[in-house]
């Protein structure tokens, strides 16, 4: 049977704490590569932070990155 790929669009925006089985999905803030002019200093450091993913898109997450 052939290895199973990881999605290549997958595996640049999430990444999976070392939890094992109960490892979470954390991904980067969305609006943070373009008109960044108007947006407060204030809104563009919070955009830093990495949060994590809704529950319920965890597990597709996973298949994503072939864990």
């Amino acid at each position: 049977m052939p290895k199973m790929k990881t999605h290549s669009g997958a595996k640049k925006r999430f990444k999976l704490t070392k939890g094992g089985k109960g490892s979470k999905a954390i991904a980067r803030h969305a609006g943070k590569t373009h008109i960044l002019q108007k947006k407060s200093p204030k809104k563009k450091r919070q955009m830093d932070n990495p949060l994590p993913v809704a529950k319920q898109d965890v597990p597709r997450v996973k298949a994503l990155l072939g864990k």
